[in-house]
């Protein structure tokens, strides 16, 4: 991505929409018709070629969605705005948030640091005193760590009683095992809780800290953090923008690489992007909205292998309902920014938008 797309962002930002294009109307009704069952606010953005050839916001909040959207942004520490998103919208990308840890955590495998292969109780002794430490990194960010956790809303609740992340990491060392790591696929937070613990061992500084000098800073992502917990939450603590996530896709989507600096090596672009969830992985627990896809570092992948080089799409969506994706093949990224809990139909939703989304811009 070139300097000139910062320059665009900007004005785009001001603008709020881009001009209606004729191979564009099919997605501008697909947004009027499906926002309101999407929260009442939805943004879409779409990213091909060093500049954004698409931007669309819709508001059409009821007002049983304005009072749940003004609660959760105090909840979350946000402030409260009902207004359409634009690209500076700020929000809780809940599991999205996957996408973003895991290239952090890879950084450090790019800088010889630490290996996919290194087993986590080498940094953190207590998972090895619970017969955890065999684990290695790869499970940890691949959601094949053979550890049950509870339900999301019950782990969550757990979480705000525990006040550092040493004491996170003893939380979870204490959970019982459901299968053997690397056998077993249970999509849930535990794996990049204990990756993120290991990176502070590694560097002495905080999860926050490293991702702000590692990715945030690199990219200019001025409005995206993990938040002001006592306790970080790598698998889905961010707080984001639709202009900041997109700059993130853009990186990914050009392998590594930002307006000319090297954020992650092509090398570790690729690994995150290959499916670990095999014919031989027991799925314990996989989310209905994941349906029919594999699973990466941090990110969830339909993909092939073609003369060396990795085809396909990626994504990592969130409970809000935002979903954020890259395509290899057709060279683009867009992401869809919304929230609300409602989950049923969310698969065909995402699959049927992005079906739409390439047949409009096919040609471009």
């Amino acid at each position: 991505m070139s300097k000139n797309l910062v320059i665009f962002l900007f004005f785009v930002s001001l603008s709020g929409v881009l001009s209606a294009q004729p191979q564009f109307a099919k997605l501008d009704d697909w947004m009027e018709v499906n926002t309101k069952d999407m929260g009442g606010r939805a943004i879409l953005v779409i990213y091909k070629d060093g500049k954004i050839i698409y931007n669309k916001s819709v508001l059409d909040l009821s007002r049983r969605q304005k009072s749940m959207n003004t609660y959760m942004a105090k909840k979350q520490e946000l402030e409260a705005n009902l207004n359409a998103y634009t690209l500076n919208s700020r929000m809780m990308v809940a599991s999205c948030s996957k996408w973003y840890s895991a290239a952090l955590v890879m950084t450090f495998v790019d800088e010889g640091k630490l290996r996919l292969s290194d087993t986590v109780g080498t940094w953190l002794p207590v998972l090895s005193f619970h017969g955890k430490g065999n684990i290695t990194i790869g499970e940890c960010l691949s959601h094949m760590t053979g550890i049950k956790e509870p339900p999301l809303k019950e782990r969550l609740k757990e979480m705000k009683n525990i006040s550092s992340m040493d004491q996170a990491i003893q939380d979870i060392a204490g959970l019982p095992m459901e299968g053997e790591p690397g056998k077993s696929f249970h999509y849930s937070n535990a794996g990049l809780q204990i990756a993120g613990a290991v990176i502070e061992k590694i560097s002495g500084k905080t999860f926050d800290e490293l991702f702000a000098e590692r990715i945030a800073i690199p990219l200019g992502l001025k409005n995206t953090d993990f938040g002001n917990k006592k306790v970080v939450l790598p698998a889905g603590g961010a707080r984001s923008t639709p202009g900041d996530y997109l700059t993130f896709l853009t990186m990914i989507l050009d392998r590594g690489y930002f307006n000319g600096k090297q954020i992650l090596t092509e090398k570790s672009v690729n690994e995150m992007e290959i499916n670990r969830v095999g014919a031989d992985v027991k799925i314990d627990y996989s989310p209905a909205e994941a349906k029919g896809l594999g699973y990466g570092y941090g990110e969830w992948v339909v993909n092939k292998s073609e003369a060396g080089k990795l085809r396909g799409w990626a994504t990592s969506p969130g409970l809000f309902g935002s979903f954020p994706w890259i395509d290899n093949e057709k060279h683009y990224c867009a992401f869809l920014m919304t929230f609300y809990l409602q989950n049923k139909g969310r698969n065909d939703r995402y699959l049927g938008l992005k079906q739409l989304v390439d047949e409009s811009i096919t040609g471009l």
